[in-house]
């Protein structure tokens, strides 16, 4: 059965999102077995007033990530790297200075945001004094900052990790991370409208819905930027891609589903750490999330934030209900502060409202 309309409680998230949030626009899609629906408020471009689609394609942030730890997975599930090789094995003579020594790292700890590397893209003031921003480059402005900890005595989310983990992929492999993203992951799945931008290059494919921006100014009165033209260099591994909700809804349904790991690998990566100074409720495992609803439920998926785009992916421990959202804002105001909380508030509507599971009953 396919539902064209979304069910009343997500659907009065999404307009709230756009009413009180003040957001641009929104959308939403769930699948749940054989029900499926998607859903939108607001609109695809403050100028023409276009719609939301679910074709649009839109930056996905962090979810990079998810696709990223599932190739290094992949590759571990082979005997090709193993979660305890030092980083030094595979990057030597990367990780050094100020403190900072792969041969104490981990591919795990790298993984799990244990290795308390310096994140990158806290030194905005570094991060501005290159037009573009090569891996080499990104790593360099991390280490010219000690460690935040000693790696495996705390957590703290460091997108530096994962610059680390697509460096690693490409020399255990000796193809481009673009190359086998798209052999291991895009291709099986026929994930059409998935991509890793290459170098510098700021354009989104196909179509989709302008990205705007208020540049860290939380204000409501702020002023909005068009970001979707954008450079993603400064992302790469940690957080470059495009894709859509369907195509996400694919991927997560694949992973979550068993079909993209075999069960050892697939049991590292729900193996989780508690955050610190992250998301509310969440434990981190190798690449994916977990996030606990009020009620207990745990659901299983990544979120992912850049500028003028914020995105949740989260389902099932089977992958069988998955829900993906996307705001092309990085914004939201009123009782939200930000697009955590609109999209909580979907996952609570969706698999935790009493109302949300009386109409799934209907």
């Amino acid at each position: 059965m396919t539902e064209t309309t979304a069910p009343l409680a997500i659907q009065g998230v999404l307009d709230r999102a756009v009413t009180e949030g003040g957001v641009p626009g929104i959308l939403a899609e769930v699948r749940d077995g054989e029900r499926q629906w998607f859903g939108t408020a607001g609109v695809a471009d403050i100028a023409t007033g276009r719609p939301r689609l679910p074709q649009h394609r839109f930056r996905i942030g962090s979810i990079t990530k998810t696709f990223v730890a599932t190739v290094l997975l992949q590759l571990a599930g082979e005997a090709i790297i193993d979660l305890d090789d030092t980083v030094h094995r595979w990057l030597p003579n990367i990780v050094r200075g100020n403190g900072n020594d792969g041969a104490a790292i981990t591919v795990r700890q790298l993984l799990d945001h244990t290795s308390g590397l310096f994140n990158y893209t806290d030194d905005r003031e570094a991060l501005s004094r290159y037009e573009t921003h090569s891996p080499a480059v990104l790593v360099d402005i991390a280490f010219a900052h000690p460690p935040t900890f000693t790696a495996g005595t705390d957590w703290g989310y460091s997108n530096t990790n994962y610059i680390l983990v697509g460096m690693l992929i490409e020399a255990a492999t000796g193809a481009s991370l673009h190359d086998e993203l798209r052999r291991r992951i895009i291709e099986p799945l026929a994930l059409t409208a998935t991509s890793l931008p290459h170098g510098s290059d700021p354009t989104i494919a196909g179509p989709h819905s302008r990205h705007y921006t208020k540049l860290f100014d939380s204000s409501p009165d702020a002023a909005i930027h068009d970001a979707t033209e954008l450079d993603v260099s400064m992302f790469g591994a940690a957080g470059a891609m495009i894709s859509t909700a369907g195509n996400l809804h694919r991927f997560f349904a694949a992973l979550l589903g068993g079909q993209l790991l075999r069960p050892a690998e697939q049991a590292e990566m729900f193996r989780t750490v508690p955050t610190k100074n992250w998301i509310a409720h969440t434990g981190y495992g190798l690449g994916l999330s977990s996030v606990t609803l009020p009620s207990g439920v745990a659901l299983w998926g990544m979120g992912g934030a850049l500028f003028g785009s914020w995105t949740y992916a989260y389902g099932t421990r089977d992958g069988g209900h998955v829900l993906v959202a996307n705001i092309n804002a990085d914004w939201a105001h009123g009782d939200w502060h930000d697009p955590i909380g609109v999209f909580t508030d979907l996952l609570v509507a969706e698999f935790d409202s009493p109302r949300s599971s009386a109409e799934r009953a209907s």
